[in-house]
């Protein structure tokens, strides 16, 4: 049995509200849990002390036991200094997707080319001002 430590929405249309549960990973999102572990209300501004409520002692309870908190839950157990920060690596994080990819390269095209258009407009004038000023001789 799949032990996980997650999060059960609940509240209304458009104010969600969130219970953190030890549940089997098996059980739906909103289904049959074991224990309730607390609380987290996104509503509340981030500095507020009820954002998240947690039963810190029963937390490390469950992992001990072997359940896995999912992501969401392992930041919020960080943010409580229970657990030390996991190293992330998203090294495709700072990258534009594809569209923006090929957008940036077309502009790039099409700076060149108006910079070479600029550059030959510049040295056609510069070219021809010697041969006015020798045939004015």
């Amino acid at each position: 049995m799949a032990m996980k430590i997650r999060l059960a929405r609940g509240g209304s249309k458009k104010r969600p509200f969130y219970s953190i549960v030890a549940a089997d990973s098996r059980m739906p999102r909103d289904g049959r849990f074991i224990e309730k572990l607390g609380t987290y209300n996104p509503l509340l501004p981030k500095d507020s002390e009820d954002r998240v409520k947690m039963d810190v002692k029963r937390i490390q309870e469950w992992i001990a036991k072997g359940a896995q908190p999912t992501d969401r839950i392992a930041r919020m157990l960080e943010a409580a200094g229970v657990r030390e920060k996991a190293e992330r690596s998203n090294p495709q994080r700072a990258e534009p997707g594809k569209k923006a990819q090929e957008r940036a390269k077309e502009k790039a095209e099409k700076a060149a080319a108006a910079e070479a258009a600029a550059a030959e407009a510049a040295a056609a004038p510069a070219e021809e001002a010697p041969a006015e000023e020798a045939s004015a001789e």
